[in-house]
């Protein structure tokens, strides 16, 4: 026997229960294989799709499907500049592109890329007035439609209230999805990682060009790092044989992984004029000479934030409903964390249905 020490105070490990743990280890191990397996198979972005439009890096995905379209207005999907727009459409029961297909809507996705070291200087004009103005109109023309209807997600929805901001002329529903728009409140980690007196975006991006990946990444790990470094690991081990598990865990782990740079003037301006400034809920941001007045947007607005996000708390969301000229402005606090929001069960079962209602009410068929 042998005696180890925890914060309890001594326990004593038997021979019996070194074997039990043994033998439970290597009954584990065995499914390993299996394991490997799976992960060389996984899939994501479960529904079908074909290219539309490209401009550079960008490509506008549109979802096909056998479904009758039932909506006149399309919908744009439109994510951050960091990771990959596939998150929205991960696999099959966490999918949130699948919702809005099966129920008729005409459903396109933006994805923006992967930038390169000459693309350092692409600011936000490039990005709001350049390709995001580009992609609208391709919907539009595609689809006949004057106006379109957006989902934004986390930074792609704070660039989503920019530009329907700038065109509300060409937007007839805006959807917001764990997206910040107001950083007065300084009291989350990545605010305090972020503040100007401790973190130089200038020169950053004056060192490496573009912000890098592996930076984003780490960042975003060690925001939870006893779960994301720890605990899902533990749950992986626990749950080798479950071959249902194992796909949604390497699917996730894809995404996770799947990190891409971000255009070095976007992000200095992104992190210096709405982080640490907070110029777009004040009315003070300018992009390409105009102000982005968010008492511009009349369209109809549904905020979706959630309970447990530790990387866009729900507060730094929820003002913008107070800040907008819209008289239909509808609010869901849903119990879940940032990814959660996409690809839980929980938010597909329940949340999801109740976005389509909400989208589907508000457009003529």
């Amino acid at each position: 026997m042998s005696t180890a020490f925890s914060p309890f105070g001594p326990w004593t490990i038997t021979p019996a229960m070194l074997q039990q743990q043994t033998s439970e280890f290597a009954r584990r191990m065995a499914h390993w294989p299996k394991a490997l397996e799976v992960a060389r198979k996984v899939r994501v972005g479960s529904s079908p799709s074909e290219t539309v439009f490209r401009v550079d890096k960008l490509r506008l995905l549109r979802y096909t499907s056998e479904v009758e379209q039932k909506f006149d207005t399309p919908l744009l999907f439109i994510f951050a500049l960091v990771n990959r727009p596939y998150i929205l459409d991960l696999r099959p029961g966490k999918s949130v592109v699948s919702h809005f297909v099966q129920r008729g809507f005409d459903t396109y996705n933006l994805d923006w890329g992967v930038p390169t070291d000459g693309d350092r200087f692409l600011d936000m004009e490039n990005y709001i007035e350049g390709y995001l103005d580009q992609v609208v109109d391709q919907v539009r023309k595609h689809t006949g439609q004057d106006k379109i209807s957006i989902l934004g997600y986390c930074m792609g929805g704070s660039m989503s209230v920019m530009y329907t901001a700038l065109h509300p002329e060409k937007v007839k529903n805006l959807i917001l999805l764990a997206a910040p728009v107001d950083w007065s409140n300084r009291d989350y980690l990545l605010a305090k990682w972020t503040d100007a007196e401790v973190f130089d975006v200038d020169k950053l991006i004056q060192v490496y060009g573009n912000a890098p990946a592996e930076l984003l990444q780490g960042s975003f790990s060690l925001l939870k790092p006893v779960s994301t470094l720890v605990e899902k690991y533990f749950t992986f081990y626990e749950n080798m044989e479950d071959e249902k598990f194992l796909e949604d865990f390497f699917a996730m782990e894809t995404w996770l992984n799947d990190n891409i740079p971000v255009a070095g003037e976007m992000f200095r301006q992104f992190v210096k004029h709405c982080m640490q400034q907070n110029l777009l809920i004040q009315g003070k941001l300018r992009i390409g000479g105009r102000r982005v007045n968010l008492r511009d947007i009349t369209c109809p607005i549904l905020n979706l934030t959630a309970t447990e996000d530790h990387l866009v708390p729900p507060g730094l969301s929820l003002p913008f409903n107070d800040a907008v000229g819209s008289a239909d402005r509808t609010s869901i606090n849903f119990k879940a964390g940032h990814i959660g929001l996409a690809v839980g069960t929980r938010a597909n079962r329940e949340l999801w249905p109740k976005v389509c209602d909400w989208l589907a009410a508000r457009d003529g068929q």
